[in-house]
């Protein structure tokens, strides 16, 4: 008699899965989030400098995240994604030592953020169902939350207690992402149909997505979306210090925009009863107009800071549904290098929002970005109007609907 063992099958990561990882990847974010402008600032001692290292790390995670699908073709997905927070743990390493390494650390940092990034958007398109998609990105957020609301305080907290301890502590928490994702056995992802064809270059595969005009459209949302983020965490600090309001008031919205993310799952039964279409469309209409409200109600500085405030809810509402009609439209076959164009919409936003801050500035006062920002929103507000009316739904198939993937 045979008495070989039965091996069970691994079961299939879920959401709960991917909820998990994206929790510990945002604590290391998070905690880091607040203390690297501080260590570079005191690192380099003028806001000049700065301003350009940011830019040039810009420009070189975005050509890094560009280049992550020609990486996957060459190295195995599983330890791309292990190379993404190894590349956590030499950043954290040269900000330790800090001085004239905060710059090469922030820099590593970015390229570890897009790998990771890339890897774990194709594995949710490769394990999780179109069914289940906005509930995994709900989730996600969920996940994230408690990192976004407490990392910043206590990395600021941290820094000025013991220095190395933010870093550390980033450090552990990457350690566990690495165990974690090892443990759930995610593998190189499902195999694809042309596995045998070559790896894409960069340009072929950008010209692939500026043929497909949903993507197009799914990729400016995460972009507009991406910047209003920014005008917040960047620019409502400076306006509440210049409107002598102080400089904790920057902090506190937003760790108060971040606790936000908890309501995640309330907003995910909200878009379930009406569709994909209208959670976007309400969301960048409400955000838009509530940043240009804030703009116009400058004169009245605490009127402002709440209307930006609010629009931070909607920006949530946004991250937890925004990114579904780009997820939507991926082929099977372009997943990796698909997730690697979506995750370029960080580095454009961060290219771009500081360039149209600089330009705006030169002619008008500060609150004139928000109201800017606000423009922006709406337009992509009507941009939404052209998405499908029933996206993300269960359509029906020979009298009876699709089972949920």
């Amino acid at each position: 008699m045979d008495r070989s063992p039965i091996i069970a099958p691994v079961p299939a990561p879920g959401a709960h899965a991917f909820a998990l990882l994206s929790g510990l990847e945002a604590g290391v974010r998070g905690v880091l989030v607040s203390v690297m402008p501080l260590e570079m600032y005191r690192a380099y001692g003028d806001a000049g400098t700065v301003s350009v290292i940011y830019f040039a790390i810009g420009c070189l995670a975005l050509l890094g995240g560009l280049s992550v699908p020609w990486v996957t073709g060459r190295v195995p997905r599983r330890w791309t994604f292990t190379g993404g927070c190894v590349l956590f743990l030499a950043g954290q390493a040269m900000a330790v030592a800090g001085g004239p390494l905060m710059g090469p650390a922030v820099a590593v940092n970015a390229l570890g953020t897009v790998t990771v990034f890339v890897c774990l958007n194709a594995y949710v398109l490769d394990y999780i169902g179109r069914a289940q998609l906005g509930r995994t990105e709900s989730l996600r957020m969920f996940y994230a939350a408690a990192s976004w609301t407490a990392g910043p305080v206590f990395g600021v907290l941290a820094l000025e207690w013991w220095r190395p301890l933010p870093f550390l502590t980033a450090a552990a928490l990457t350690g566990a992402l690495i165990a974690a994702f090892w443990i759930l056995r995610l593998g190189n992802g499902k195999a694809i149909a042309r596995a045998k064809a070559p790896t894409p270059n960069a340009l072929a595969y950008l010209a692939r997505f500026v043929a497909q005009p949903r993507l197009v459209q799914g990729w400016t949302f995460a972009v507009i979306r991406s910047s209003g983020w920014w005008v917040f965490v960047v620019y409502l600090p400076i306006f509440a210090i210049e409107a002598g309001l102080g400089d904790r008031v920057g902090g506190i919205t937003l760790s108060l925009a971040s606790a936000m993310m908890f309501l995640t799952p309330l907003m995910l039964r909200w878009m379930q009863a009406r569709s994909i279409r209208h959670a976007v469309r309400a969301g960048f209409l409400a955000a838009g107009f509530l940043f240009a409200a804030a703009g116009a109600l400058a004169w009245w500085p605490w009127a402002a800071v709440a209307a930006l405030l609010a629009a931070s809810f909607f920006l949530v509402l946004l991250d937890a549904c925004g990114g579904l009609p780009f997820l939507l439209a991926v082929k099977p076959s372009e997943r990796t290098e698909m997730a690697a164009v979506y995750s370029s919409f960080r580095d454009v936003s961060g290219i771009l929002t500081p360039g149209l801050a600089a330009a705006v500035l030169l002619a008008a006062p500060l609150p004139a970005l928000f109201a800017v920002t606000g423009a922006m929103l709406l337009g992509c507000w009507g941009l939404a109007g052209r998405l499908p009316r029933r996206l993300g739904t269960p359509r029906p198939s020979h009298g009876r609907p699709l089972p949920a993937a």
